[in-house]
């Protein structure tokens, strides 16, 4: 009988509803990572749940709203909603324009109206938008997406000597042949829309760029061209010199003077007096020294000669 009413106990335990708080207080020392497969597995199962998860989630632009840079000058907002379409609904995007000049600043913004939809633009951050390889993050990440890491800067690649009709389409073509890229293309005039000649190609890892620097064919467009570190173009590798600080160091005086930072025990050096006795001055008449003999020199006569008058 003890043993049916202590079954009976522990069933109604396990069936009675518990309280928010008493789930609050379950849920607070679990890690992120436990509620997070906490909830999907709840989210696969119970699709209320699900799409409670999913309206939280959407609810802030934030985690919607991707920020993309890269972009060429010619490239509208039309064609950049265009381009990210496929990946969902947008809900609002554009390029940003100078207001003096009113010319693209290269760079714009595409917010989803839904979650799913960024994170899909996500997987595959690299996109050919007007023959220029554009890349996005989240806008809340700025310039410190997961694209800017600390070997940032041996991926960056300076490309120059450019013919001027090598577009970036074939410039990425060319590079692409040692490794993934991740943003590229040539630098074009703002004005006049012309290549300047130059470019820049960020890989995706390191051994990519390595590689194209180490590359001995770096023949595009009937010219030789220059492949190095953009951070070494820029001139970032060198190291201002700062001056030596000068430390004091105490000099040894003969005994008699004060020493620096030493009260000397009183105001007259040791074996000196004042005044300083002068000895007597003999007043003694001193002889001339003999003057030595020369011989005079007879004179030369000159012709004198008288003018007419």
């Amino acid at each position: 009988m003890e043993d049916i009413k202590k079954r009976k106990l522990d069933n109604n335990e396990r069936t009675s509803p518990h309280s928010e708080q008493d789930l609050r207080a379950l849920l607070d020392p679990l890690a992120k990572s436990q509620l997070v497969d906490l909830l999907a597995k709840l989210g696969s199962q119970y699709p209320s749940i699900a799409e409670e998860i999913k309206g939280i989630a959407t609810a802030d632009p934030v985690h919607r709203k991707l920020f993309v840079r890269g972009l060429a000058w010619n490239t509208s907002s039309d064609t950049l909603c265009a381009a990210f379409s496929e990946y969902g609904e947008i809900e609002e995007g554009a390029v940003i324009y100078d207001k003096a000049s009113g010319k693209s600043r290269g760079y714009g913004f595409i917010t989803y109206k839904y979650m799913e939809s960024t994170h899909r633009a996500l997987r595959a951050p690299s996109k050919l938008i007007d023959g220029r390889m554009a890349v996005c993050n989240l806008a809340c990440e700025g310039l410190t997406g997961s694209s800017y890491t600390q070997d940032h800067t041996q991926r960056k690649l300076y490309i120059g000597g450019l013919s001027p009709n090598v577009t970036s389409e074939m410039l990425l073509h060319f590079l692409g042949r040692h490794g993934g890229i991740e943003e590229g293309s040539v630098a074009y005039d703002k004005d006049t829309n012309e290549s300047r000649g130059f470019g820049f190609v960020t890989f995706k890892t390191v051994e990519a760029a390595r590689k194209a620097i180490d590359d001995p064919q770096k023949i595009l467009g009937g010219r030789n061209v220059i492949v190095k570190l953009a951070d070494s173009h820029k001139g970032r590798t060198i190291q201002t010199q700062l001056a030596t600080p000068m430390v004091p160091m105490p000099l040894p005086l003969a005994p008699g003077y004060a020493q620096p930072g030493k009260a000397h025990p009183s105001t007259t050096p040791q074996g000196f007096g004042y005044p300083p006795a002068v000895g007597p001055y003999h007043n003694n008449t001193y002889s001339s020294p003999p003057i030595a003999p020369y011989p005079t020199q007879s004179q030369i006569p000159y012709p004198y000669y008288i003018g007419k008058q």
